[in-house]
């Protein structure tokens, strides 16, 4: 078997596994029947849709293996910052202190997934909006700019998040 086989095999297994995953995260059921039909439809869709999930060229990257521990602590992390951030942007509108930009910044990431999570991560958070994502350049919306230098925005908006990202996808 050559490697291109085996990289579709595993590429039809992964989006499968993924695909089971969300079933049961969005189903809640342990019911044996919800399970094996929650399977089967996983499989078939993996059969008929993997390239649309997992990009060929994902192999060289890995970044479709992720630290499990570390992402737990990256979902915390995010709600804790989306809450901080929800009372700084009320604190700033009710004092009439806000300074509305569009701000463009590139991301170190390098997997797409890492990359679609922080973007996601970004709009979350209160006072920023992702417009764009265009392979490592992103553009935001700020609510309450304080720079326009790009790099010192993408340091400013991303914080945590993106060196957190480093560390969960391998």
């Amino acid at each position: 078997m050559n490697l291109a086989v085996k990289w579709k095999i595993t590429r039809i297994m992964l989006t499968s596994v993924y695909l089971f995953a969300g079933w049961m995260l969005f189903t809640g059921s342990l019911n044996p029947f919800s399970m094996v039909m929650g399977l089967f439809f996983s499989i078939l869709t993996a059969l008929l849709t993997y390239s649309l999930f997992i990009d060929e060229k994902e192999a060289e990257r890995r970044g479709l293996v992720f630290n499990i521990h570390i992402l737990v602590f990256y979902l915390l992390f995010l709600l804790f910052k989306m809450y901080a951030s929800s009372f700084a942007v009320l604190y700033n509108v009710i004092r009439g202190n806000i300074n509305p930009r569009v701000v463009h910044f590139r991301t170190r990431l390098k997997s797409d997934i890492a990359r679609v999570i922080l973007t996601n991560s970004i709009t979350l958070t209160p006072g920023t909006i992702t417009l764009s994502l265009d392979d490592d350049h992103l553009i935001v919306h700020w609510l309450e700019a304080k720079t326009t230098h790009s790099r010192y925005a993408g340091e400013l908006i991303k914080g945590k998040m993106e060196k957190i990202l480093k560390r969960i996808f391998v």
